[in-house]
């Protein structure tokens, strides 16, 4: 098979030439779109999920949906060590400069709130260092008194509340889209959910689309007990059989190729339906089958070299992240729950504390940095998962001795 023809696409948040499985979201977020535009009353919109499921690419697919119909829209992805001000306020700069208006001086006019809510430091909060001043870019002068007071909850709805009138006025709207919405601090979170909840109320155009791990509900529900009725919750899992088999088969087709039965059934196998590693098997055996139609041998060929390559790329970088103490607890948690391993079932704290034979006060730390590096998350008290699929199984089929390991991660 030419190489160069490979039309499967393993990077993160790249798109896949087959974006399958994901109808149900695509045809709601269509009709979020249409009743925002007859003035119709819509939540915003949350999609959780592990890492590898897509979100990152159905985010990417909804924001281009909101741009064919005229929106303005603006990107950002959250950080945990990164107050939310500068990159609301650069999405919001560009979802402004995108929206179809013929308001050129009210468009400078919300601009130069955006600029103002981007530059404000609030008080008692240390001067930046010449080295970490921000320039917004925006050619206009910062509007004064509207959107920095520096409490951020004020600040936020005064401009969203701008903003979203602005597209009121050119017949739009505003779609916000946030990724990693989980790592927002308190204070943002906080400040996010107010601001949508108050928009709603007046029947504002702006949406927020965010996505997150599977504990961003929790999250919001912590910060506001309203949040539950705030956002329309969508969990983006992994690819059913007749969606994974289209995601490799019609790409195949395209490029004048096919898979056999057996070896698509190989492939679900392989991949449990997750999409990046649909795209990750179907790069490798692509390159590894000598012809079309591909068969099951050509799957069984391939598989170790599309293991290598997650052990490395997708398992292996985020397992070098954690600390000597951090690999101790994810390999406990491996080991407590074989089945755990594609990260949808939670283990209890206390059972990793006892098959650690330690006090589990004593393993707050290792909980904690994982969580903070996302490499676990917790959907409840007491309880932890992985939020990378099969990441479980790889720790099992890895042990800590370089002589012990192997690349077959089934």
């Amino acid at each position: 098979m030419d190489p160069i023809r490979n039309p499967y696409a393993p990077g993160a948040g790249q798109r896949p030439p087959e974006l399958a499985g994901r109808e149900a979201e695509r045809d709601a977020f269509d009709v979020v779109l249409e009743r925002v535009a007859h003035a119709r009353p819509e939540r915003s919109i949350v999609l959780t999920g592990l890492r590898g499921v897509g979100k990152t690419v159905l985010l990417n697919a909804l924001r281009s949906a909101a741009v064919r119909r005229g929106w303005g829209t603006g990107k950002l992805e959250a950080r945990p060590d990164q107050s939310i001000r500068r990159p609301v306020a650069a999405a919001l700069h560009v979802a402004v400069r995108e929206l179809a208006t013929p308001h050129r001086g009210e468009a400078d006019s919300v601009l130069g709130v955006v600029k103002s809510f981007a530059q404000h430091v609030p008080s008692g909060d240390r001067a930046p260092k010449l080295r970490d001043r921000w320039q917004a870019g925006i050619a206009v002068p910062a509007v004064t008194g509207r959107a920095d007071s520096g409490d951020i909850e004020i600040d936020l709805l005064e401009l969203f509340s701008d903003v979203a009138g602005l597209a009121a006025d050119s017949g739009h709207g505003i779609a916000l889209f946030l990724d990693e919405m989980q790592d927002l601090g308190p204070q943002d979170v906080s400040a996010l959910c107010a601001a949508c909840h108050e928009l709603s109320q007046q029947g504002l155009p702006l949406v927020v689309v965010g996505a997150g791990l599977p504990h961003l509900p929790a999250v919001l529900s912590a910060s506001k007990s309203y949040s539950e009725r705030l956002f329309r919750y969508a969990r983006i899992d992994r690819l059913d059989r007749a969606a994974a088999d289209l995601a490799l088969r019609a790409p195949a087709r395209e490029e004048g190729a096919d898979f056999t039965d057996d070896a698509l059934e190989a492939m679900y196998e392989a991949t449990g339906g997750y999409p990046y590693f649909v795209q990750a098997y179907g790069k490798a055996v692509w390159d590894a089958a000598p012809r079309s139609p591909i068969s099951a041998a050509d799957v069984a060929v391939a598989a170790p070299e599309a293991e290598t390559e997650l052990a490395v790329g997708f398992f292996g970088s985020r397992y070098e992240r954690a600390t000597p103490a951090e690999r101790e607890y994810l390999r406990a948690m491996a080991d407590l729950a074989p089945e755990a391993g594609a990260g949808r079932t939670e283990i209890a704290t206390a059972a990793v504390a006892t098959a650690l034979g330690r006090a589990p006060q004593s393993l707050s730390p290792a909980r904690d940095g994982l969580l903070k590096k996302g490499l676990v998350y917790s959907g409840q008290r007491g309880k932890i998962a992985f939020t990378v699929p099969h990441f479980g199984r790889y720790l099992r089929a890895h042990p800590d001795d370089p002589g012990e390991s192997r690349t077959d991660v089934r």
